[in-house]
């Protein structure tokens, strides 16, 4: 076989191999996508609801360390006794050894022990308005103190400071690099002013726990409104820019909010929580970009599992179609052969299956488009013979037509009438044998040539032949293939009714049934036997030659190829008959009766 052809034959089962693993990898690519895309998103909701869930811890915390410096702070403020040593310094009065006694040892003592009590604080301070106080640690201090400190020198030192270190004793080191956050309150009177400030102290640790916390691709930022960052130990971790970025992506507003976030090639999950107390806003950022590429790594090993699982589907499944194609194919190289003219191609090794059925029956349309060849052409030498024979009796037609007329004027001359009558009706039997012209006339037009027919045939017999018609007006009018009844009544007269040597009848009937017309011409002549009928039927059908000799059948078979040439196989005559009584022939043919009749009768 060409390579051209196996190309053209395996253009099906390419087709079905793609359909095939079209409807397979389709539905399985859609389930993966859907499944990688809920395993990325169960790994970031993972992920965000753990931020969330931190965060909000550390919302209650800091709230709750706010609430405490808070506290401590007012409880401060509210010492009747301390207040008023800071307004008897500040009025310049000068307090004895003893009452600075009392006082420590009364008021300074309950003030730190309420400080000790609270381990989340760093410490709290009073610092005079100025140095006219004894500075009794570690609660009250001069002004000149309060001025070693980072936020003094700030021209609006109240209110909250972030990661400063504790610089009140130079030599003092025991807390110096711990980095503090504290809240300033002035301490104000009626009558002198400011007489003191306040400072409530707690480690940025303490504060901020998330700052740090040392957590695998974890870090957090506290940023103050006035754009200030402060990292703890995991500010290593921090990458400026991208916090940049993280910042104007900040739409938690003054709630908590935690979002997923693609920034720079990394994923991060970022939550945001506004304080409003402390004037800023802590952010801690999770880094899952590597749980996030597992999911991708996973999902590239199933691409490339998948692919190599689909190359060999596609082997597997064209061996199938293939397989399952070669009768097919067996099929179509058969019809090739017959598209090139081999009409003796014969499928062989059919199957009991769809594609087995369908060899079967191409090898049967072979068949009966062999044999519809054989009939056309016997239907075509047929009808060339039918043509031969029209040619032939067209032979010197005028000359016996004007021999016939001058017989006729003889005869009348002479006073013989019945021989002019005879003439004549032979002469119209002649003139309409030899007019062939179309293959089919009307009904009526055949009757009157079997009447003039039955005229001659009455002249040759002592006895004498009836014809009896009875035929509807709509059936004269039917189109039947010419000299097609008077076969009939000539083998009627020849093979029932001359042996018989009587009078006697020949009947034509005719009917309609649905849309047939049938014409019955019945002889009552010497009949047939059973036998006889059925040697008669087989020789009209074709199945015994009925070449030669008389009495067999041969009339009655041209007029069945006749009527089988003009209307089909559906159509044709029947016989029936009983032996010493009558014999009938069916002749059915289709309505044909329209304009086109009525145009030939004129015609």
């Amino acid at each position: 076989m060409r390579l051209g052809e196996r190309l053209r034959n395996q253009k099906l089962n390419i087709k079905f191999t793609f359909v095939i693993i079209l409807f397979t990898i389709v539905p399985i690519g859609i389930f993966a996508g859907i499944l990688f895309y809920i395993m990325e998103q169960n790994v970031v909701d993972e992920n965000r609801n753990y931020m969330q869930y931190t965060m909000e811890r550390n919302a209650e915390a800091i709230s709750t360390k706010i609430h405490s410096i808070n506290m401590s702070t007012q409880f401060f403020l509210s010492d009747t006794p301390l207040l008023s040593v800071l307004r008897r310094t500040q009025a310049g009065e000068t307090l004895s050894t003893a009452e600075w006694l009392s006082f420590k040892s009364s008021d300074i003592s309950s003030l730190e022990r309420l400080v000790n009590n609270n381990p989340m604080l760093y410490g709290v301070r009073v610092y005079a308005a100025n140095d006219n106080v004894q500075e009794m640690m570690p609660i009250l201090y001069g002004a000149s103190r309060m001025e070693k400190q980072e936020w003094a020198s700030e021209e609006d030192y109240l209110g909250w400071h972030y990661n400063f270190t504790d610089n009140i004793f130079s030599s003092y080191t025991m807390d110096q690099n711990r980095r503090i956050v504290s809240l300033v309150t002035a301490i104000d009177d009626s009558d002198y002013g400011r007489i003191g400030t306040i400072e409530a102290a707690m480690t940025m640790e303490t504060m901020f726990p998330s700052l740090y916390e040392d957590i695998e691709n974890e870090w957090s930022c506290f940023l103050t409104d006035d754009g200030s960052r402060y990292f703890g130990d995991n500010g290593e971790k921090a990458d400026e820019e991208l916090l940049d970025e993280i910042i104007r992506n900040n739409q938690s507003g003054e709630e908590l909010f935690t979002s997923y976030q693609k920034i720079r090639g990394r994923n991060l999950v970022v939550s945001y929580l506004p304080v409003k107390e402390l004037g800023g806003t802590l952010i801690c950022v999770k880094n899952i970009t590597g749980n996030v590429h597992e999911v991708y790594n996973i999902r590239t090993v199933f691409i490339l599992v998948m692919l190599a699982f689909l190359v060999v589907l596609i082997f597997f499944i064209n061996a199938i179609v293939r397989k399952l194609l070669r009768q097919f194919y067996e099929i179509l190289r058969s019809i090739r052969k017959v598209q090139k003219g081999d009409l003796d191609v014969v499928i062989e090794n059919c199957g009991s299956d769809e594609m087995g059925e369908l060899g079967t029956q191409i090898n049967k349309m072979l068949e009966r488009i062999k044999q519809l060849m054989e009939d056309n052409l016997n239907r075509e030498m047929l009808v060339k013979n039918s043509e031969i024979r029209a040619l032939q009796n067209q032979i010197n037609a005028h000359f016996i037509y004007n021999v016939l007329e001058s017989i006729k004027m003889m005869a009348e001359i002479d006073g013989e009438y019945a021989i002019s009558d005879a003439v004549t009706a032979l002469g119209k039997l002649l003139r309409y044998s030899m007019k062939w012209g179309n293959g089919c006339v009307l009904v009526e037009q055949e009757l009157e040539y079997i009447k003039n027919y039955m005229a001659l045939i009455n002249l040759r017999f002592d006895y004498e032949i009836y014809l009896s018609l009875n035929i509807p007006d709509v059936l004269l009018k039917q189109e039947i293939p010419k000299m097609s009844l008077q076969p009939i009544v000539e083998n009627a007269i020849y093979h029932g009714i001359e042996q018989m040597a009587e009078d006697t009848n020949i009947y034509i009937k005719g009917l309609l049934e649905g849309d047939d017309c049938i014409i019955e011409i019945t002889d009552a002549g010497r009949g047939m036997t059973e036998d006889e009928v059925e040697q008669l039927r087989r020789k009209i059908s074709g199945e015994i030659d009925s070449s030669g000799g008389s009495g067999n059948g041969i009339g009655l078979k041209n007029v069945q190829d006749r009527i089988h040439i003009a209307f089909g196989e559906r159509y044709g005559i029947e016989i029936a008959s009983k032996i010493g009584c009558y014999t009938k022939v069916r002749v059915r043919i289709p309505r044909t009766y329209g304009a086109g009749a009525l145009l030939r009768e004129e015609a």
